[in-house]
């Protein structure tokens, strides 16, 4: 069912790093992302913010720039261990003639742009500059208190294809979702716990969510207390609930421009190589939540999509249990 890993990849990705979102206002995005989610401002000006969570001593995790195209994702990044991982990873796209350039980018070290074979943009770095971590300066807390950036979701038109594509990089999967003989969700990690990125069926490449960690499970609920205060609250798209796979508490929210955060407070490791990685069969409800209805259909199928990539939709259309089709269904007494 799962393709097979290399363990000892071409370059060493070392865990999720960054992304990078356009806004329609950036003011309304920046009181958003730092009186909700309580993200820290490490600096800005008049077209850019960048934002790092409260246990992060790098310099960002979200970069949001000003644009006409609000609501859109312009990149996702990873880190590499080493700079010399950085010229691995381009001769490694461009052997397999996938995109790969050097740029420029504002306080990072050497910078690769590439894409992954459905074109979803990447940036890989293996240094940032660095601010003091926050995580014990509690006079400073606002909203959730995020913490650290930990993973992103896509929606992609073939799960196996591209899981097998990150398996050839080192990735490995935590948990995976399979119905029948398809791979309709895999779970992969680099980091050493249980997700750096998720992918699903859906048109993509698309990015459905990307996720922050919270201390305390009180704290989720504080994210959709604060959206709720501040005018937000029809943004609270999801939850409180708890996931099967994982089986960690969250919720998930969308930002003023339709982009959806998930905060969540907990993660297994998986550092162990004889570690398996779990099954779900996702004609088991389980697979959705331990607990709750079902989300809204918009949560299965609305992502952002990234900057002139053209998407696909896969073979076959995912049907998922949506709280839609649960409420018009007839229920047992």
């Amino acid at each position: 069912m799962l393709p097979p890993v290399d363990l000892r990849p071409p370059f060493n990705i070392s865990r999720t790093s960054h992304l990078r979102l356009n806004v329609a206002d950036l003011a309304e995005s920046r009181k958003f992302y730092t009186t909700v989610l309580g993200l820290v401002v490490s600096d800005e000006d008049e077209s850019t913010v960048y934002l790092r969570g409260l246990a992060e001593a790098c310099h960002h995790s979200l970069v949001l720039e000003k644009s006409s195209d609000g609501g859109t994702a312009r990149r996702i990044g990873f880190r590499v261990f080493f700079d010399e991982d950085l010229d691995e990873a381009y001769r490694y796209f461009r052997d397999r003639g996938l995109p790969a350039e050097w740029v420029e980018m504002p306080h990072q070290g050497r910078t690769l742009h590439v894409s992954d074979p459905i074109g979803t943009p990447l940036e890989l770095c293996a240094t940032m500059s660095t601010r003091p971590r926050l995580h014990i300066n509690f006079e400073q807390y606002q909203g959730a208190h995020a913490q650290r950036l930990d993973h992103f979701q896509l929606l992609v038109p073939d799960v196996y294809e591209l899981c097998a594509f990150y398996s050839g990089l080192g990735f490995r999967n935590s948990e995976y979702l399979e119905h029948g003989d398809e791979l309709i969700g895999a779970f992969m990690y680099r980091k050493g716990t249980c997700l750096d990125l998720a992918m699903v069926p859906g048109d993509g490449p698309s990015l459905h969510h990307f996720a922050y960690t919270v201390s305390e499970s009180h704290d989720i609920f504080t994210a959709c207390d604060f959206a709720g205060i501040l005018g937000y609250g029809d943004g609270v798209e999801r939850g409180p609930g708890r996931h099967g796979p994982g089986g960690m508490l969250f919720s998930y929210l969308r930002d003023p421009d339709g982009h959806r955060v998930e905060v969540f407070n907990s993660h297994y490791q998986t550092i162990d190589i004889e570690t398996e990685p779990v099954r779900w069969d996702a004609t088991s409800v389980s697979t959705n939540a331990r607990w709750g209805l079902p989300a809204l259909e918009k949560w299965y199928f609305e992502a952002s999509a990234f900057v002139d990539v053209p998407l696909k939709s896969p073979a076959t259309p995912p049907s998922p249990m949506t709280l839609e089709k649960f409420l018009s269904s007839p229920q047992p007494r």
